[in-house]
Parts: structure tokens; C-alpha cells; sequence
């Protein structure tokens, strides 16, 4: 189930095109732009007015010649949260006001996606778990994820790069963060992965099971980034809380998404 809260003219093609475009190559994201310029067409008469060209409109083919970029040619970009954790990171984006970006919720569990304040949601597996989550059990996850499979393939269209975060060592994110970004690979889009890892004092289960999950989402993806979110201890003193940890590790993806958006 999806929750949404939310021409080309004909004209002459003047050079080659310079369309920005995103490199797929693993691990490797590039924008490249034209580096020539273009004013308007040369004036031939040597005595024409100088204001001749004045409110001259450039064709699509002289635009692009320019190294502007065209409103439909910006990269679609979509931050996906999979899971309690990868939701909680959304809201917290949401929060920043980062533009030029489309967040999603997917969930197994139908209340946290009620709450959630991502402007799209999928409920992951409504026959399976009945909207009452994957009890922290990967496999509940996973299999909740390939009974949507449909759906999300259908959130992923029109998509050019997708950022999947999520908290490893649970159950619908660490299942169903390699189903989601599979998908995504197999339509084309540039995937990077951002999750984190458990605690120390979360337990050696929960760790491998989240080094487990990262196996498994590290052969779906084009990049991917793991927070250990031990080492926020490191930057933490005495006043910092765990809401403020999370929010520096939700800071890695912050900053990649809007290095991005920014270009």
C-alpha cells in the first residue's frame, strides 16, 4: 500500500549535446557540464545594432550548449528510510529543509509510518505482517519486501540516484534495505547505501546481524556507507544525548544528499 500526502519544441540542434549526466560506474559519481558558452547567434552585419540579440531565446540544443542546466535534465533524486531507524533519519532531513529531493517512509510497521513526516510511504508486506512490524527478524524483513516488490518498483520509477538508509542488526531494515536497493539496481539507478551499525552494548547477536545485512546490501549497491555508532562515542561528551548521537550520524547522509542537490 503507497500513502502520497503529496515538450520539447522542434527546433534545429545546434552542436553536440551537453546534457549533465550521471556516471553509473560503482563507487564513482561524476556531473558533467559543457564548459563553452554561447550568447546568441553571430551577427553577420558589422553595423547591426548591437541590441540586435537582445531578448534573443536559445533554442534547447543552444541552452544546453551553454552549461546551463535544463529543468529536465535536473537528477531526480529520492532518500528512501527503510526500517524504525532509516524513518527516523527522513524526519529528521525533513526537518533541515533540504530541497530538490523526494523522501520516502517504507515500513513493515503501519504506526510508525502514520507518524512518520515523509511526504510518501509504503507499507511493506501487509499480508505477511499484518502492519505490525518484523518483530527485529531480518527474515520477516526480507520476505516482506519481495511480497511488495511491485510497489516498490513503482516508487523507484523516474529516478535517477537513490540514497537507502537504514539501521542494521533489526528485522525491516536490515531485510529489506538489499530487496529495495536490488530493485533499484536492476532499473538503473545510481544506489548508495548509508546505515549504521549497532552499539557495543546492543549485543554480539544484533552485530552480526547487522554485519550480515551489510553483506547483503553491500553486493546491491554502487556505494556504500556504514556509521558504526560506537565511534559517536568518540565526538560525544558528557552532555550529549542519544537523540543528538543520531543526529551526528544523520549528518553523513545529510551531507551527501546535499552535495548532490547542491551541484
Amino acid at each position: 500500500m503507497t500513502f502520497s500526502n503529496a515538450s520539447d519544441p522542434s527546433s534545429p540542434q545546434v552542436g553536440a549535446e551537453q546534457r549533465p549526466e550521471f556516471s553509473t560506474e560503482r563507487q564513482h559519481l561524476s556531473v558533467v557540464e559543457s564548459s563553452e558558452t554561447f550568447n546568441g547567434p553571430a551577427n553577420d552585419d558589422a553595423t547591426a545594432d548591437p541590441g540586435a540579440n537582445a531578448g534573443y531565446a536559445m533554442t534547447p540544443g543552444e541552452y544546453e550548449m551553454s552549461g546551463e542546466i535544463l529543468p529536465s535534465s535536473v537528477a531526480r533524486i529520492k532518500v528512501i528510510g527503510v526500517g524504525g531507524s532509516g524513518g527516523n533519519a527522513v524526519n529528521r532531513m525533513i526537518s533541515s529543509d533540504i530541497s530538490g529531493v523526494e523522501f520516502w517512509a517504507i515500513n513493515t510497521d503501519a504506526q510508525a509510518l502514520t507518524n512518520s513526516q515523509a511526504p510518501k510511504r509504503l507499507q511493506l508486506g501487509q499480508k505477511l505482517t499484518r502492519g505490525l512490524g518484523a518483530g527485529g527478524n531480518p527474515s520477516i524483513g526480507q520476505k516482506a519486501a519481495e511480497e511488495s516488490r511491485e510497489e516498490i518498483a513503482a516508487a523507484l520509477e523516474h529516478t535517477d540516484l537513490v540514497f537507502i538508509t537504514a539501521g542494521m542488526g533489526g528485522g525491516t531494515g536490515t531485510g529489506g534495505a538489499p530487496v529495495i536497493a536490488r530493485a533499484a539496481r536492476e532499473a538503473g539507478i545510481l544506489t548508495v547505501g548509508v546505515v549504521t551499525k549497532p552499539f557495543h552494548f546492543e549485543g554480539q547477536r544484533r552485530m552480526r546481524t547487522a554485519d550480515q545485512g551489510i553483506k547483503e546490501l553491500q553486493e546491491h549497491v554502487d556505494t556504500l556507507i556504514v556509521i558504526p555508532n560506537q565511534n559517536l562515542f568518540r565526538i560525544a561528551n558528557d552532555k550529549t544525548t542519544f537523540a543528538d548521537a543520531f543526529a551526528m550520524a544523520d549528518q553523513v547522509l545529510y551531507s551527501g544528499v546535499a552535495c548532490i542537490t547542491d551541484l
